[in-house]
């Protein structure tokens, strides 16, 4: 049956696609560059003294870049004072950024308490992203338009029962045993594109969909932690991203469709693995400079804070440290005069921001 864009989708076909389908030799070979790279970035992932580290500098860069592609603009300075000034106060764009990173950790969480991905996980993760409770969508109406002529290019199924069967095998096919089934990153080619089709709720569905995409790879073990995100090679390649998106849905042409997600997997898996080597060497550059110029405040402790993000108080050493305001306030104080940090005030808070890893998690 031939889909029309103003139609409702209810014929959306359940997973999986015919295995032939969607694993051609082309799609193959692009996979096994990708699974290379994704595996390499799982193992130097190990390297850092504290993966929280790259969790944090990692899952702010995709709550902006993801927030991004909807046209909610905030900056990585906003981002940080929100998170660190108890007297900042956030405009909107950063709070909606903030809710991103909230519910991809409350993802996170649900996956490893669980061990599974079900729907109503995903139903948790929209409602923080969009602070409401509608979960999934019961009525008809949604279109999906063109932003520059206004023209409908999608309409997903309507039916509420349709969007519960789709959901339901959505989650099983996210849950299922792999053994002897396609590979875990063509299933998340295909599974981004049927949560993206079924479109679920009212809104949040591409920054939901974005946030399945690497609980996935960490239910499949492909990942130990949350550190891969394919929003900045999405906006890098906007126009392929959708145009390939409707070759699917209307020309049932899955391979180019999978060569490119695995293709985003491989380049950003690369970009992940230069960031980790870049954090490394500018740690190891700091433990030098302050084992030379402050020999008595070194500690591993206290250069793992330091990085934890680029923002930093005297709280944060107070608590993770177990020193007095006094000794922590001297630390910072002696980390600004050798070039280490540099003090900002915001509202009534000292502020020490740790330039060069600001500015390596900015690039």
């Amino acid at each position: 049956m031939k889909i029309k864009p103003e139609i409702p989708n209810n014929a959306l076909p359940p997973l999986p696609p015919n295995r032939e389908i969607v694993e051609s030799k082309s799609v193959l070979r692009q996979e096994s560059k990708a699974a290379v790279a994704l595996a390499e970035l799982k193992g130097i992932a190990n390297t850092l003294p504290n993966q929280s580290i790259l969790i944090n500098a990692i899952v702010l860069k995709e709550a902006k870049a993801s927030s991004e592609i909807e046209n909610i603009i905030t900056t990585h300075d906003s981002l940080y004072q929100a998170l660190i000034a108890k007297s900042f106060k956030p405009d909107s764009a950063t709070r909606e950024v903030l809710r991103y990173r909230e519910a991809l950790f409350e993802g996170f969480n649900f996956i490893h308490k669980k061990g599974f991905l079900s729907t109503n996980g995903i139903i948790k993760i929209q409602n923080i992203l969009e602070e409401n409770t509608a979960g999934l969508r019961k009525l008809p109406g949604t279109v999906l338009k063109n932003g520059a002529t206004g023209k409908v290019v999608y309409t997903p199924p309507d039916d509420k029962n349709v969007i519960s069967r789709l959901m339901s095998n959505l989650e099983k096919f996210l849950n299922e045993d792999d053994t002897d089934d396609i590979s875990p990153l063509i299933k998340l080619a295909v599974q981004h594109y049927q949560f993206e089709s079924i479109h679920p709720f009212y809104d949040g569905n591409g920054r939901t969909g974005r946030i399945v995409n690497v609980l996935y790879l960490m239910l499949k073990g492909l990942l130990d932690i949350p550190i891969l995100y394919l929003s900045g090679f999405i906006i890098n390649n906007k126009g392929e991203y959708y145009r390939l998106l409707r070759e699917v849905t209307f020309s049932n042409k899955w391979e180019p469709w999978i060569i490119y997600m695995l293709q985003g997997i491989e380049q950003t898996a690369k970009d992940t693995i230069g960031q980790v080597n870049d954090i490394n060497k500018l740690m190891n550059n700091t433990i030098n400079i302050v084992k030379e110029k402050s020999p008595r405040i070194y500690s591993k402790d206290f250069i793992e804070v330091l990085f934890e993000q680029p923002y930093c108080k005297i709280d944060f050493l107070v608590e993770r440290m177990k020193i007095e305001r006094k000794a922590a306030s001297r630390y910072l104080q002696n980390m600004e005069e050798i070039g280490i940090l540099k003090a900002k005030k915001i509202g009534r808070e000292n502020i020490y921001i740790n330039t060069k890893l600001f500015d390596l998690f900015k690039k």
